[in-house]
C-alpha cells in the first residue's frame, strides 16, 4: 500500500491482508461485461434465484408497519425466538435467548468472534481448501492461521491424525465448514466424533462450526458439529444465516448460536461497531425460518441438475480432473495438467492464476484460483447461476483447453 501522502500510514496489521479474490474476479466479470465483453461469471457464491416473495413481503409489510428503527444490537425478541425454533428444528440444538446473536452476515460474526477471543500468538487450526476470507479475519487479530492440506484420498476433510497434528498448545480455534466452500465437503456425524475425541486433551480449543451452506445437500446428511457432539455444546460457536439457503446474499443477515460468554462478546463488540442488524432484514429473516420450507429441496433439485451436467461436461476434458461433491453449489477442479501448456497467443500457464486469466480472457467464463483458497493447481466455479449458462461455461472452458498447445 502506498499512501499518496508517506505521512498518511496506515496500520501494520493491513499488511498481510489482501481483498478477498471472490469479490475482485466478481467485480473484473462484471466490468468486462459492461464493456461489452460476452462473460459467464461462475466466480460468485450466490444463487440465482430470488428471494422468495413471502420473504420480500414481509419486508415491505415490516417497512409498512414502521420498523425501520434500532432493535436490540443482537437482534429482535422475535428473530431471537425464530432462530431458536430454527435451531430445535433442523438441528436439535437447544439455546436461550442469551446464546442466540444476529449479525450483518454470517461474516461478521466470524470475524467478531475471532477479534474477542484471539491474541497474538494464537493459532487457528482450518483445512484446505477453505473459503477466501478465513485466514485474513485470523490475520487481523495478531493470531496465526494454520491450513491442513488433506491428502488426495481424504476428500478434502481434515482427519483425527492431521488435525492432532496440528493442535499446539496455542491453538485456539478449530474451524470447520461443513458443506465446504470450495470443496462442497460433507462431514458425517462419526467423523466429527472422531475429531472432538481428538480434542479432548486441549480444552483451551473452541470449535467453530460454519453451517451456512447446510440444506444445500445431494448425498449424505448434513449434522452440526454440536449436534454430533453435544457435549462440546459449550465450547461450540454454531454460525449459519439466510444468504445461501433462501437466496438473500444481499439482505446480509447471519446468526449463531453458542455459549453465553462469546455471545455477551459478540454483542459487546457489535455494539461498537455496526449496532443492529437491518431491522427490514431481521423481519424478512423471521419470515424465511419460519415460513415454508419445501422450496428448499426444489432448489436443491435444480441445482443437483447443474452439478451433474457440469461434471459430464467438465470430465470431457482429460487435463481437467474434478470429483463429485455431495453439497454446496461449487466445483473445485484440478487443473494440474494444463500447467506448462501454452496459450494461443504464446503465454505458458505457469499456475492456477494463470488459468483462470486464461479461461476469461480466452473463453469468457470468470472463475476462482486454487490459491485463494489455500490449495493451487485447482480452481473453484459455482454452478449457482442459469442452466444454460452453466452447460455453456463448462463447453467453453473445454474447448479453451483444448486450444491449448
Amino acid at each position: 500500500m502506498n499512501p499518496a501522502h508517506p505521512e498518511q500510514k496506515l496500520a501494520a496489521r493491513l499488511s498481510s491482508v489482501t481483498p478477498s479474490v471472490t469479490l475482485v474476479i466478481s467485480q473484473l466479470a462484471r466490468r468486462l461485461a459492461s464493456q461489452g465483453r460476452d462473460i459467464i461469471n461462475m466466480s460468485s457464491g450466490e444463487l440465482d434465484f430470488d428471494t422468495p416473495q413471502h420473504i420480500q413481503d414481509s419486508a415491505f409489510t415490516a417497512m409498512q408497519a414502521g420498523q425501520t428503527r434500532y432493535t436490540d444490537v443482537g437482534g429482535t425478541a422475535e428473530l431471537k425466538a425464530s432462530i431458536i425454533e430454527k435451531f430445535a428444528r433442523d438441528n436439535h440444538l437447544a439455546y436461550s435467548a442469551k446464546q442466540i446473536i444476529a449479525s450483518t452476515g454470517a461474516k461478521q460474526i466470524i470475524f467478531n468472534a475471532f477479534l474477542a477471543t484471539l491474541d497474538a500468538g494464537d493459532e487457528v487450526i482450518l483445512n484446505a481448501p477453505y473459503w477466501v476470507s478465513y485466514p485474513d479475519m485470523i490475520r487481523l487479530t495478531g493470531a496465526e492461521p494454520v491450513a491442513v492440506v488433506p491428502a488426495p484420498h481424504e476428500g478434502f476433510k481434515l482427519t483425527p491424525a492431521s488435525l492432532a497434528a496440528a493442535l499446539t498448545p496455542h491453538t485456539r480455534w478449530l474451524l470447520l465448514n461443513s458443506p465446504g466452500n470450495p470443496s462442497g465437503a460433507l462431514y458425517s456425524t462419526d467423523e466429527l466424533r472422531a475429531l472432538a475425541e481428538v480434542l479432548k486433551d486441549y480444552p483451551r480449543v473452541l470449535v467453530m462450526s460454519d453451517d451456512i451452506y447446510e440444506h444445500i445437500v445431494y448425498e449424505g446428511e448434513f449434522v452440526s458439529f454440536a449436534t454430533a457432539v453435544p457435549e462440546m455444546a459449550d465450547r461450540t460457536l454454531t454460525v449459519n444465516g439466510v444468504s445461501k439457503t433462501y437466496a438473500m446474499t444481499g439482505w446480509r443477515l447471519g446468526f449463531a448460536g453458542g455459549p453465553e460468554w462469546l455471545i455477551a462478546a459478540l454483542a459487546m463488540l457489535q455494539s461498537q461497531s455496526t449496532s443492529c442488524p437491518n431491522a427490514i432484514a431481521q423481519a424478512a429473516a423471521i419470515a424465511a425460518l419460519d415460513g415454508p420450507q419445501h422450496l428448499l429441496a426444489e432448489w436443491c433439485h435444480r441445482l443437483r441438475r447443474r452439478r451433474d451436467s457440469a461434471l459430464n461436461i467438465l470430465r470431457q476434458s482429460p487435463d481437467l480432473s474434478v470429483e463429485t461433491p455431495p453439497s454446496a453449489f461449487y466445483l473445485f477442479v484440478g487443473c494440474e495438467k494444463l500447467l506448462g501448456k501454452t496459450t494461443p497467443t504464446g503465454k505458458t500457464l505457469n499456475s492456477d492464476l494463470d488459468v483462470a486469466e486464461y479461461f476469461l480472457e480466452h473463453g469468457g467464463v470468470a472463475v476462482v484460483p486454487g490459491t485463494a483458497f489455500g490449495m493451487a493447481s485447482y480452481f473453484r466455479l459455482a454452478y449457482s447461476i442459469a442452466d444454460e449458462d452453466v452447460n455453456r461455461a463448462c463447453q467453453l472452458m473445454v474447448n479453451a483447453c483444448e486450444a491449448l498447445l
